[in-house]
């Protein structure tokens, strides 16, 4: 059955093609995003849902999306989206961080401009009949020192821009390195520096417990007088009451805003104060940056629905189309090697190790992990998947830690789980051969060579003669067809395991009687998802 998306807000016609091109069928229902109980009502019948802002995606539109799989929003801000109860739900969150940097980022340069020049107030005493031209002096670009805060993407190409005006550039960004630093022609420099220097201060950071009111009214003091500020990030980054002030005593000279700290911004302290400049959050307004990021949101949850691939997810790992076509077979082996585990363990987790070898190591491993973790969880919550696993894990207070190295066995690659619990410790490990299967090529330390099928059967016991005989005739006098038998064992004459790959589930008087021989240390029917 083709994968169904419903589009709630405004969105490109080209976007909707793009679905309908895929295959994929398309609801488009422009205004259903401002009808919160229509949209919580239908919600149900949809494997993916498009955004903008309009539509407020809550914990209840949620608890109602029991098909959704993807969340795609047109734009960078995702605060319309209840993140953690999307995670919880398993439903992955896409936002497009690249189809409006441009746009975002002249704005911001607009802005700089607009309040150096002071040409909203001065365009308005012209339409006036007023010719004040001696009232509207204003200061040059070029030559002065720029503070950029936050030298991302956007940030990155206002320190490009900034540069081309013959500005100096003072950079802080925690993630910028100084090689890349010097190849922007930028300074790196701490935020308590670049306050102290900045002629103009640009924010372009996300808001964040670390960035929620970073410009606060000490860091304003410290600033030099004269400053102009620019704000086309996010609101809350300045605390807004304290700029007004600085604003009316002339330390800072203008400010030109374009977010706020409540949205729709209809009161705010920087309203009608001489000098600064204010937009109702037009940084992606632009006609080529609403068409791009409406044609990127819909080709990135095409391509999850369809093939798998992660893009520009906040609530877990992004995995290319590239990446899913070669990690496609390594991640089910992830999510079965869990599912072994976790279908092994009664007792409660306490840490989750993860060993990646040879080739499979220079895979996405953050993927993997989310894959193999989501396997174990499945025994407790079978609604669990890639994007709620790390948080159900987190959660019950389980550590997970992975290590990578070289190739250093027979195999070009493999992935080994162990499960600690407060009694004993579980390990498997398995691979993928050329033909795409994947493989269990070692339980308890025992290696084996056991083909994976939906229905299994797991037997231990002391090595000893008759056991392949007394499972081979138990399962045939109970028309259990075996498709596949695998032994192993440590020593001569020491633990020894079987695993049986079989047709049908192994009836529960089955199970009773192999038990009852009194030859097996433990006898465990198990089931994966072989889809």
């Amino acid at each position: 059955m083709a994968p169904k998306v419903l589009i709630s807000d405004k969105l490109s016609p080209a976007a909707v093609q793009i679905f309908k091109d895929r295959g994929i069928e398309v609801d488009f229902q422009p205004d259903l995003g401002k009808d919160k109980e229509k949209l919580a009502e239908i919600i149900g019948n949809y494997d993916g849902l498009a955004i903008r802002s309009a539509t407020r995606v809550t914990p209840t539109i949620l608890d109602n999306a029991s098909n959704l799989k993807v969340i795609g929003r047109a734009g960078i801000g995702t605060d319309n989206i209840d993140k953690d109860a999307a995670s919880k739900k398993g439903v992955i969150v896409m936002n497009t961080p690249f189809g409006n940097m441009i746009t975002t980022a002249e704005h911001a340069i607009a802005m700089m401009f607009a309040v150096a020049r002071q040409i909203p107030e001065a365009s308005q005493s012209t339409h006036a009949g007023k010719w004040e031209k001696s009232k509207f002096m204003g200061t040059e670009l070029t030559g002065k020192t720029l503070g950029v805060i936050g030298a991302g993407n956007i940030g990155g190409i206002v320190c490009d821009r900034a540069r081309g005006l013959k500005m100096k550039v003072l950079a802080f960004d925690p993630f910028l390195s100084t090689e890349k630093a010097n190849k922007m022609g930028v300074e790196k420099v701490e935020l308590d520096d670049l306050i102290k220097r900045a002629d103009f201060i640009t924010l372009h950071v996300p808001k964040t417990e670390q960035t929620a009111n970073m410009i606060t009214a000490e860091r304003i003091a410290a600033m030099k007088p004269g400053v102009r500020i620019i704000n086309c990030a996010r609101g809350g980054l300045v605390d807004e009451v304290a700029l007004a002030e600085a604003l009316k005593s002339g330390h800072v000279a203008g400010a030109a805003f374009d977010v706020f700290a409540e949205e729709p911004a209809k009161e705010n302290p920087l309203f009608n104060l001489p000098n600064v400049v204010v937009t109702p959050h037009l940084g992606a307004a632009t006609t080529e940056a609403q068409e791009n990021v409406a044609l990127q949101v819909a080709d990135q949850m095409a391509n999850y629905l369809l093939t798998g691939a992660v893009e520009n997810a906040l609530n877990m790992p992004s995995v290319t189309a590239e990446e899913a076509k070669v990690m496609g077979p390594w991640l089910k082996l992830a999510g079965h090697l869990g599912s072994f585990v976790g279908q092994m363990t009664d007792e409660p987790i306490k840490a989750i190790n993860i060993l990646y070898d040879g080739a499979v190591a220079e895979m996405n491993l953050d993927a993997l992990n989310c894959g193999l973790i989501a396997g174990i969880m499945k025994r407790a919550n079978p609604d669990v998947n890639m994007v709620s696993a790390p948080i159900v894990a987190k959660e019950r207070g389980i550590k997970i830690s992975t290590t990578n190295q070289d190739k250093s066995g027979t195999f070009d690659g493999y992935i080994k789980v162990t499960v600690v619990t407060s009694k004993r410790e579980r390990s498997v490990a398995g691979t993928v051969f050329s033909d795409g299967k994947p493989r269990f090529i070692q339980i308890k330390g025992i290696n084996i060579d056991a083909e994976i099928g939906a229905h299994m059967l797991y037997t231990t016991n002391e090595d000893v003669p008759g056991i392949i005989g007394l499972l081979g005739n138990t399962m045939g006098k109970n028309g259990v067809n075996i498709a596949n038998f695998t032994l192993g064992r440590n020593a001569v004459g020491g633990e020894a395991i079987a695993l049986l790959y079989v047709d049908n589930p192994i009836p529960a008087d089955v199970l009773k009687t192999l038990d009852g021989t009194g030859m097996f240390t433990q006898v465990k029917p198990l089931a994966f998802d072989v889809a």
